[in-house]
């Protein structure tokens, strides 16, 4: 019986192994996934300029995908489910471990290829400072967010202030819930993305009364668009091209960006070493 289950245990890792291996190399319906880092329906309503754009640019249909979470959408790269993904850093860099894929674009905001992470407290939390953490309660987004908690974390942790021993974390998923959850109290500071916190406040969509900026982190490398490295070789550049070449304003307007450019994985090699500062294991994220 044990041997029976071995040889099942071994065909299964096979097949599945094979997945990304089999996957077609030249696609007629492109998979695109979105980060799942706000809601669904408005993320891919959203982007449907970027859709319309890729479908003229590449001549293929663009099916628009928003995952559950980042660790499904990295699961889901991994056995050749999605044929590009527009992951945050950090979960490229654990889905880099896991695939067989490359980073190829990133924005470019006020002429660099860079963003930042703001931290945030409730105005009755008595946090006016970093220094002020202690005994408190931080939200963070995903656990595999960038600018949602390995970004704030290193933050922090560059202020004195360390993880269970000064604070309690706390995800709450998303961006936007940070910010919320901050906003109503239910927790004293919360670290997000510098564009949704800005996306945010533009729309009113929390009440800015409520909350204060504590700080905001340095520039790190911005989110990577990948694809599956196992695409025929001239689409891949095709697809670098349509995104180095991107100049319609619907599509740029969404992600408020001048425009896109070129990346390898060596420039996310800085996201790697704060993961080792923060002494973060990968493979449980």
């Amino acid at each position: 019986m044990k041997k029976l289950f071995a040889v099942i245990g071994i065909a299964a890792l096979t097949l599945f192994g094979n997945v990304a291996l089999a996957a077609d190399p030249d696609p007629d319906t492109l998979k695109v996934a979105l980060l799942p880092d706000e809601n669904a329906s408005e993320l891919i309503k959203r982007n449907k300029p970027l859709k319309e754009y890729l479908e003229k640019a590449l001549g293929k249909k663009i099916e628009l995908v928003v995952t559950t979470d980042y660790s499904s959408m990295i699961e889901a790269m991994r056995f050749g489910r999605l044929d590009m993904a527009y992951f945050g850093p950090l979960s490229y860099v654990l889905a880099k471990s896991k695939s067989d894929i490359e980073p190829f674009a990133a924005m470019v905001k006020g002429g660099k290829a860079t963003y930042r992470s703001v931290l945030i407290a409730n105005v009755n939390s008595g946090v006016n400072s970093y220094k002020d953490i202690k005994g408190k309660k931080v939200a963070f987004g995903d656990r595999v967010s960038t600018s949602g908690h390995l970004i704030p974390k290193t933050v922090l942790a560059d202020a004195g202030a360390r993880v269970d021993r000064d604070y309690s974390a706390h995800f709450v998923g998303t961006h936007d819930a940070v910010a919320i959850n901050v906003a109503n109290g239910n927790a004293d500071v919360g670290g997000l993305s510098e564009d949704i916190w800005g996306y945010m406040n533009d729309r009113k969509l929390i009440d800015a009364s409520k909350v204060k900026v504590l700080g905001y982190s340095k520039g790190y490398p911005q989110f990577p668009w990948t694809m599956r490295s196992n695409l025929k070789p001239e689409l891949k550049q095709k697809i670098r091209q349509a995104f180095v070449d991107l100049k319609d304003p619907e599509v740029l307007k969404n992600f408020k960006a001048e425009g896109f450019t070129s990346v390898t994985d060596k420039d996310y090699d800085v996201i790697r070493d704060m993961g080792k500062i923060l002494k973060l294991d990968f493979s449980k994220m």
